[in-house]
């Protein structure tokens, strides 16, 4: 929920000024993740700090990146001017979890007044309170209401009783981790360690950018083990202080993966002398550390992606990634990957708004969701990442499929047309719910796991709790080597494109239109199908030049807009396949205008929701040329006899509905199934400009993070 982004650059000089600005703007463009407080250190002199050598100047403020920003230039501790040929910086933007916004509460969290060690943190500890009580106990003070706050303490107790003085950097991050239990990215900086940072991972995201004008040495790194044992801080509930540790193994991991390669000692090694443990040689290079890949682009697409409990360490300017142990089929190396995102896809253009941007990006990112998995001349889908796992997907008992918030809303979107295709139970399914009920789950379940970024936690607990079960997990995610994508045994990635606004729209189309070419996929063949997939597909053929025309609908749906701004409430009706777009365009209008508002399946009109419509009380319904016409119509009979004035979505030339309307948005028809994705426009873009008319930031609604990786 936090966004985090370091920079080192290693024989590259660099002014403060220079580092300041790259630290700042990589929070910018992570400033969708949280926005409410914001923190970097950098080496300085302050006149707080006992000396001057190796110092860290943490600066941090209450309130967006742009604060900070202002911030930085005020400070007089140091020269914006000073040229540094090695320096390692972090920053981080927070979304609070634990404290209210404040200085004090932001990160980089400290150890002790003369920040001998520094973090920045995504993710919850949940073992905080243990910890902190513990470290308390020795004498360690804390200042701040974070989680974060006994990581740092807890590194610093673990260096000032370490058993000799040549413990490297990244084995107190290792100690340190073996700690903790929840979810965390981490990015450590300290002052005994000058020019060396260490970052870790376990349940949110981390991926390490590296530019540099030489050819890398290597574009496979592999792990470096160690078996250190595990000295606990805590044990069954009651502290226990971590004992010296036992001599370290030298053996080469079970399934030997490169002859010649020998582990050093682990306390060595941050010292990566063999390039084949390491990128960087002793040459010139950058690296960038972040929680998204739209932090790094602009300097690189050269990334390594972290998995759950890898170790990155440079030192001397080479970097090298570490685990505790090898575990059983486990990859022993990271690729260096290319990112394939352009900076362009991160930048407003012309738009007010990212918001405002994604939801008119739409006409191209279903085709990029479409694009060479679906055959048009001859009506084949194919979905590469499932191929392969298809048969076994066919024989199996039911799909379930499992997300949250808008991801949660495609599932209910494509629900019904998907039992009508695979002629299979289909179960939707709340993440967090599904594990409160610890609801059963066998071997010939197939688990669909929904989510744009691809590190929701609920999300990958529920994940987790399937693959224990022997069920084949299936991924749709929005993010190339995200923890859902890497986890699952399969899936499909839907291209949408990158996602900055909170509030997401074009995600959750192209979401939409993943999950039909899967019903397409499995349908192929049936016979008796053949009919029905025929339209299905001549309406994803024709689908974005319909979404084009549903967005010249822009400027009515403002002047509607003008109308509703001031009320305090919203209802919106519908049934069928558009009983998700009532969900999904209710939940847009609560995130980003702060007005309550509801979707309200039309069937259950009668049943309690009708005690609300009076003339004062505003009513949208979508009512589409489907199956539930006739029953749609009937609810527009029943707000209307209680004086309800109701604006209806519906299809065009349907003068029977017109003339109930208060007011009508008309839509091109088109296919039963496809048509939420044309009727949840007009309410995402009604919540855009209600947003706007009320003076509410748009892109950053409050209390809200693009990435929700906590639970």
């Amino acid at each position: 929920m936090c966004g985090i982004f370091a920079y080192l650059n290693y024989r590259v000089p660099r002014t403060r000024r220079e580092i300041c600005e790259t630290l700042i703007k990589g929070l910018q463009r992570l400033e969708y993740r949280g926005y409410d407080s914001a923190g970097v250190a950098v080496d300085g002199h302050s006149k707080d700090l006992k000396d001057d050598n190796n110092n860290i100047c943490l600066i941090k403020k209450k309130g967006k990146v742009k604060a900070l920003d202002e911030e930085l230039y005020k400070k007089d501790t140091f020269s914006m001017d000073e040229e540094m040929d090695i320096h390692f910086g972090i920053a981080h933007t927070r979304w609070a979890t634990h404290g209210e916004p404040s200085a004090v509460n932001s990160h980089p969290q400290r150890s002790d007044k003369n920040n001998e060690f520094v973090v920045i943190h995504n993710g919850i500890i949940t073992n905080y309170k243990e910890l902190k009580k513990y470290l308390n106990s020795q004498g360690y003070e804390f200042e701040s209401e974070t989680d974060t706050e006994v990581i740092p303490k807890l590194i610093k107790y673990l260096y000032d009783n370490r058993e000799s003085e040549d413990v490297s950097f990244s084995m107190l991050v290792e100690r340190v981790i073996q700690q903790l239990e929840g979810a965390f990215a981490l990015v450590f900086k300290s002052r005994h360690f000058p020019g060396e940072a260490v970052a870790t991972r376990r349940g949110s995201p981390l991926l390490i950018g590296v530019r540099s004008k030489y050819e890398l040495s290597t574009d496979q790194i592999p792990i470096q083990y160690n078996s250190a044992p595990h000295h606990p801080v805590l044990q069954d509930g009651a502290a226990k202080a971590p004992s010296a540790p036992e001599s370290q193994s030298e053996s080469e991991p079970q399934g030997h993966f490169n002859e010649g390669i020998q582990q050093r000692n682990s306390r060595n090694r941050s010292d990566s002398s063999s390039a084949l443990h390491s990128v960087g040689d002793g040459k010139a290079v950058e690296y960038y550390f972040a929680s998204d890949a739209s932090a790094i682009i602009e300097h690189t697409n050269k990334v390594i992606y972290l998995e759950d409990d890898d170790i990155a360490a440079v030192a001397e300017g080479k970097l090298s990634l570490h685990r505790m142990r090898r575990q059983a089929g486990e990859d022993p190396v990271r690729a260096v990957q290319t990112l394939q995102m352009e900076l362009q896809q991160i930048m407003k253009g012309n738009f007010e708004s990212f918001m405002q941007k994604e939801i008119f990006e739409q006409p191209e990112s279903v085709v990029n969701t479409m694009r060479g998995r679906i055959c048009f001349d001859n009506n084949i889908v194919i979905l590469g990442g499932l191929k392969d796992h298809l048969k076994e997907i066919k024989r199996c008992r039911r799909l379930i499929m499992i997300g949250c918030g808008t991801s949660f809303h495609a599932a209910v979107a494509t629900r019904q047309i998907l039992e009508e295709l695979t002629e299979l139970p289909v179960m939707v399914e709340l993440a967090s719910d599904f594990l409160d009920r610890n609801t059963p789950v066998f071997r010939d379940d197939v688990c669909f796991f929904i989510s744009q970024s691809g590190e929701t936690a609920d999300s990958l607990m529920a994940l987790r709790y399937c693959k224990e079960r022997g069920a084949l997990t299936v991924g749709i995610t929005n993010t190339v080597g995200s923890s859902i994508s890497r986890d699952t045994d399969c899936g499909v990635h839907i291209n949408a494109g990158p996602e900055i606004g909170v509030a997401s729209t074009k995600a959750y189309t192209s979401q939409f239109v993943a999950l039909i070419m899967f019903g397409l996929m499995m349908s192929e063949d049936r016979i008796s199908m053949q009919k029905k997939r025929l339209e299905i597909i001549n309406g994803l053929k024709d689908l974005p030049d319909l979404i084009k025309k549903v967005l010249t609908l822009d400027k009515k749906i403002k002047s509607i807009a003008d109308e509703l701004y001031q009320q305090r409430s919203l209802l919106v009706m519908g049934r069928g396949f558009n009983y998700a777009t009532c969900l999904e365009g209710a939940l847009k209008i609560k995130e980003i205008t702060y007005m309550h508002s509801e979707g309200i399946l039309a069937g259950e009109l009668k049943h309690g929701p009708l005690a609300l419509i009076d003339k004062h009380m505003p009513v949208i319904m979508i009512i589409m040329r489907d199956p539930c016409y006739s029953k749609c119509h009937n609810a527009l009979q029943q707000v209307t006899a209680r004086q309800g004035r109701p604006i209806i979505i519906c299809c065009e030339d349907d003068p029977e509905i017109m003339k109930s309307a208060y007011k009508t948005i008309e839509l091109p028809h088109t296919v039963d199934c496809l048509q939420g994705i044309l009727s949840v426009i007009p309410l995402q873009l009604l919540s855009f400009h209600l947003a706007v008319l009320r003076g509410y930031d748009v892109d950053c609604p409050r209390n809200l993070a693009k990435s929700v990786t906590v639970e």
